[in-house]
């Protein structure tokens, strides 16, 4: 309730006026005019004195002679059909609320029947049964029932309906009908009260309060509203608490009763029966002993007492932003761990070991695997290294097969965890099914054929093995003396050993195949050579006093040049030349070097010699 726009409490009397609550109404009195004006809620009723309005009222609610046939009545006097048309042309400009337009005449008159069928409300037909029935001889329903009618179909599911029967059951209250009607309309209807009032159908216009008279109030007329419950009554008009005995209430609204001591807004107050009701005064705390809060962190506070709100505690709180140290960075594999001694309020920070393992920047928890290298298989254990307080990572190498073919030596390989297995022999497989491992620059005979010589080269850091067969002269055994067959020494061919006496020097026959840059002979080629023993001596001198030497070589003493053909793999022919030795004879030579250097050059001119012939017969096989 607002006067002046101003807020004020109920009842307010001012300026001639009086305004209260009557149960469920607001109530505006003019006294000296005897006028009533009653908000409900849902609609205005304003109830004025013939004697003092009659034939001087014009609006809404018509005119006040006792006559309906002129309620319809135009500000110019002329009679409307309906009061829905007049309606419109008493409205009252209003800045303050725009949504109202007034002096808006419509074009059609409006009908009080809906243009269609409508299916009238259930909450209606209360109005015209049994409910409402001991009303019906003092006011008659039908005005009411239309209205509800047409506020049920042109405004459904807004429960308008209510406003209707709200309306006729305040209009039976003034002829002394109470109807307790809410309570038949399944709750559609219903009027909810605070928790410390209660409902009624029929009460007093004015509620009997400690402060009012009984007596005062003889009126019969009763309304509906939220009233005390049996047993209690309204303290006061203008405070809505409800009290078993007439005592006191103060600021907050709890009911006193005379003589009672209590304590509100921290200040001691009693309940005196008397016009001042309730007396007051400054609480009084007892003392407390000063505290001290000198400690890191720590701040005097006032605390709320649970035992006495009124008097504050002063504690001693911790405010952990008030301390100076600040948390530790801790390395890998550590944590900040924080405790508060007893009795302290900052925190004290360590690192304490997370119990992992920390390997390239990076933890582990235990029993993961950690990586680090792909040649070991690790995981971090639980077992803690003490000088670290971190835990030990465990390694084992990735098992290796050491096994390489023959031929073959595992060398170690950049990247890899096992190695590799390199051949640094030639494998050579023999006629005979058997293997020979040669180391480069090696040759070795076939072990069950000595005129096949095996061989191992290195080229470029390529393995090279070849076969090569050596080819003998031809030999005829019936040219040698029984018991002389021998072989030479390659281990291969046959020839006549000596006898006794020494052979002479002469020509020696035998035929090969010429190679020369690739290309070689289509035929074996007749050739000759030196071959027999020549006189050679080595006596003491004792007039010299040393020894004296006599040596001589069978060599060619005549030659010729021959020629012959070479096929070479390119296809064409080549014409060689080669020297044929026609006749040998011992000839003196010098012999002046030791005994061991002639031996040393001996034995160094037999291995170049038969180097040379397996050189020639390999050649002559890889060609």
């Amino acid at each position: 309730v607002t006067v002046n726009k101003q807020a004020v409490s109920l009842p307010y009397k001012k300026f001639g006026l009086s305004i209260y609550e009557s149960g469920i109404n607001r109530v505006v009195e003019i006294p000296e005019l005897k006028i009533n004006v009653t908000y409900n809620g849902l609609s205005f009723s304003i109830r004025m004195p013939y004697s003092q309005f009659a034939n001087n009222t014009q609006g809404q609610c018509g005119t006040c002679n006792n006559n309906t046939a002129d309620d319809c009545m135009l500000p110019n006097g002329n009679i409307a059909e309906n009061c829905e048309t007049m309606a419109d042309h008493w409205q009252v400009v209003d800045p303050s609320k725009p949504q109202c337009s007034s002096g808006l005449i419509p074009t059609k008159t409006p009908s009080t029947t809906p243009k269609q069928p409508c299916k009238e409300s259930s909450i209606c037909k209360l109005l015209l049964g049994s409910v409402f029935e001991p009303c019906h001889g003092f006011v008659r329903p039908e005005k009411y029932y239309a209205a509800c009618v047409f506020d049920s179909c042109a405004l459904p599911n807004l429960d308008l309906e209510c406003s209707s029967l709200q309306i006729y059951a305040a209009t039976c209250a003034d002829q002394s009908v109470c109807i307790d009607w809410r309570s038949h309309t399944n709750g559609v209807c219903s009027y909810k009260c605070p928790s410390n009032k209660e409902y009624r159908a029929c009460g007093p216009i004015k509620e009997i309060t400690c402060k009012s008279s009984q007596q005062n109030e003889t009126s019969t007329k009763q309304v509906e509203g939220c009233f005390c419950p049996n047993g209690t009554m309204l303290y006061d008009s203008g405070v809505d608490v409800c009290v078993k005995t007439c005592g006191c209430v103060g600021v907050d609204k709890i009911p006193r009763e005379f003589g009672e001591k209590f304590t509100v807004d921290c200040q001691d107050c009693i309940c005196l029966e008397g016009e001042n009701g309730i007396v007051c005064g400054p609480h009084e705390c007892p003392k407390q002993n000063k505290m001290s809060c000198d400690g890191e962190g720590f701040y005097e506070v006032n605390e709320v007492n649970s035992e006495d709100p009124c008097c504050p505690i002063v504690t001693c709180k911790c405010n952990t932003s008030l301390c100076t140290a600040k948390a530790r960075k801790c390395t890998l594999g550590f944590e900040v761990h924080s405790y508060i001694p007893s009795g302290q309020c900052c925190p004290v920070y360590e690192c304490v070991p997370k119990r992992v393992c920390v390997h390239e920047n990076a933890e582990f928890l235990p029993n993961s695997s950690v990586f680090v290298d792909k040649c070991q298989n690790c995981f971090c254990t639980n077992e803690v290294n003490v000088s670290t307080q971190l835990n030990i990572i465990s390694c084992e190498h990735i098992p290796c097969n050491t096994y390489c073919e023959p031929g073959y030596e595992r060398q170690p390989v950049k990247g890899e965890c096992c190695g590799r297995c390199v051949q640094t022999k030639c494998v050579i497989h023999t006629a005979s099914n058997s293997d020979l491992i040669l180391a480069p620059g090696e040759f070795k005979n076939d072990p069950h054929d000595n005129c096949t010589i095996y061989s191992c080269v290195n080229i470029h850091n390529q393995l090279i093995s070849s076969t090569s067969e050596i080819t003998c002269p031809a030999f005829n055994e019936e040219s040698c003396k029984p018991g002389t067959i021998t072989f030479l020494p390659n281990g291969c061919c046959k020839t006549c050993a000596p006898l006794d006496s020494s052979t002479p020097c002469s020509v020696r026959q035998r035929k090969d195949f010429i190679v020369y840059k690739g290309c070689r002979s289509e035929d074996r080629v007749v050739m000759t050579e030196c071959e027999g023993t020549c006189g050679t001596f080595s006596l003491y001198s004792a007039e010299a006093n040393s020894m004296e030497h006599s040596c001589s070589c069978c060599r060619e003493s005549r030659t010729t040049v021959r020629h012959v053909e070479l096929k070479c793999p390119t296809g064409h022919s080549l014409l060689h030349k080669y020297v044929y030795v026609e006749s040998c004879s011992c000839q003196d030579t010098e012999c002046s070097i030791s005994q061991s250097g002639e031996s040393k050059s001996r034995e160094e001119k037999d291995k170049a010699h038969i180097l040379n012939r397996i050189k020639r017969a390999i050649s002559l096989t890889s060609k």
